[in-house]
């Protein structure tokens, strides 16, 4: 309680681009080691770099998204710094005038501990750059050696940075995850943490309330939100341990080890001129205008904040709700497709935020590979609305739909699941009961109000669980009563 920590957010995102940032190379993911290592790729004398329009095209598309301001004119820079995986000698990025300016993002924070509610917070967002990726090396190749795979070599990135306005693991993994939603919802990232495309490198330091800025220590290349939270809880923990015992902490590059739990020192941090920036001479400047941001702005998507906004103002939808169906715009639209058929828009968000969502995670499957399509969710829905099936019926159905396909109305007729909704056949089973259960209905009428579950419990049993619940349940009230 006597430290607060301090968190900023660089993140490395892979655009979607066939090709890469300065050369037609494909960027396909998985080809046999520098087979996509064109000769721009991998250096060769004399070759020049053109700029990938669909790179700076959708770099725009995440400025506009953000609120940010687009640059009219940003300058490439070649970073200088030597790696066995970098050919030239020099890194092509974005330094003093990057194509994405100041912009912000508001994320839903949900406290990793504690009894905390969740809240909202908005993040500055310092600026997105163009740049283009290294190549990788590979340790332990052949015979114990490393070799060095030039696939990766100028695949388009959008490095975000964000200002350090984060202050506990659990903000920086809700701005992580927002960020990550966000760049797929507009579809210029697939995300796809496992292959690389969206990696994040985390700037942690600690101080006494009121002091300035400590020296911060970089955890690199995190790409995975549950090592993101361990990295940074054991990063902050070591750092304040270190200064109260003493220590001093110098400003470094840090790797986080997943079997340990541990971060390590990598090596020393350079800062910004230690790279010797100056602007390629083998690229222009890059000109937006005004009729190219319009034409970028009209391919945005509804972003999520404001779809939330809608589910809740128009719909009626809770503010967790909401935020539970925009998660990924899959899901979102998923939603809107079975609202559209079923115009209950509570009863489809019970469905998606759980039952779907909970098989989606028992079957390790994202919202773009579920089985059962909106059409067939929408019919199921329908039949619970309308009170044909009930929601214990409906789970039954979507159960096969789940497993087999299908449709709704087949799967209920030959279930036999439709809800026995005549008032006239409950009145007569419920008669039945009362005479059955004389004394049990003498004590209900006496006070003892408990009674009227075990009254239903009959009367579900008795009707094969058909018995529409609604109706079953006023009709008993009714005779009970006398």
């Amino acid at each position: 309680m006597n430290w607060e920590i301090v968190i900023g957010l660089e993140v490395h995102t892979q655009l979607s681009t066939h090709t890469k940032i300065f050369s037609g190379a494909s960027t396909t993911y998985g080809a046999e080691p520098n087979t996509q290592a064109d000769a721009v790729s991998i250096a060769l004398p004399g070759v020049l770099p053109v700029l990938n329009k669909g790179a700076v095209e959708r770099a725009v598309k995440f400025g506009l998204a953000v609120g940010a301001h687009i640059a009219p004119r940003s300058v490439f820079a070649r970073k200088n710094y030597f790696y066995p995986d970098l050919p030239k000698g020099y890194q092509i990025s974005q330094f003093d005038l990057p194509v994405v300016g100041m912009g912000a993002l508001t994320i839903q924070v949900e406290p990793l501990s504690g009894n905390a509610k969740p809240y909202e917070k908005v993040v500055r967002i310092t600026r997105a750059h163009l740049e283009e990726d290294a190549g990788k090396s590979v340790h332990g190749a052949t015979q114990g050696m490393t070799g060095v795979d030039l696939n990766r070599a100028g695949t388009p990135l959008l490095e975000i940075v964000s200002e350090p306005d984060m202050c506990s693991a659990a903000e920086a993994v809700a701005y992580a995850k927002t960020l990550h939603n966000l760049v797929r919802w507009i579809g210029i990232s697939d995300g796809n943490m496992q292959e690389g495309s969206f990696r994040c490198d985390v700037n942690v330091s600690v101080r006494k309330p009121g002091e300035p800025l400590g020296t911060r220590r970089e955890i690199k290349n995190l790409n995975s939100f549950k090592y993101m939270q361990q990295a940074i809880d054991f990063e902050v923990q070591w750092q304040i341990d270190t200064i109260e015992n003493g220590g001093k902490i110098h400003q470094a590059t840090i790797l986080f080890n997943p079997d340990t739990g541990e971060t390590r020192a990598m090596r020393s941090k350079e800062d910004a001129h230690d790279y010797r920036y100056f602007p390629d001479p083998d690229l222009l400047p890059l000109d937006i205008t005004p009729q190219m941001l319009e034409a970028m702005r009209a391919t945005l998507p509804e972003l999520p904040e404001a779809r939330r906004a809608r589910y809740v103002n128009d719909l009626g939808l809770s503010a967790y709700d909401a935020n539970s169906l925009t998660s990924s715009r899959e899901m979102a639209d998923f939603f809107d497709a079975c609202v559209a058929t079923v115009s209950n828009a509570k009863l489809c968000a019970n469905w998606l935020i759980g039952e779907l969502s909970a098989q989606l995670n028992r079957d390790g499957l994202d919202m773009a590979q579920c089985p059962v399509s909106t059409g067939q969710m929408s019919g199921m829905l329908a039949r619970i609305s309308d009170n044909t099936i009930s929601n214990a019926g409906g789970k039954d159905v979507f159960r096969t739909l789940w497993a087999e396909g299908g449709d709704a109305d087949t799967i209920i007729e030959a279930k036999g699941l439709k809800q026995v909704s005549d008032s006239g056949a409950i009145e007569a089973l419920v008669d039945e009961i009362i005479v059955a259960q004389a004394d049990k209905v003498a004590e209900y009428r006496s006070g003892k109000d408990k009674l009227f579950g075990f009254f239903v419990g009959l009367a579900m049993k008795a009707s094969k669980g058909k018995a529409n619940p609604a109706q079953l349940n006023e009709v008993l009230l009714k005779k009970l009563a006398g």
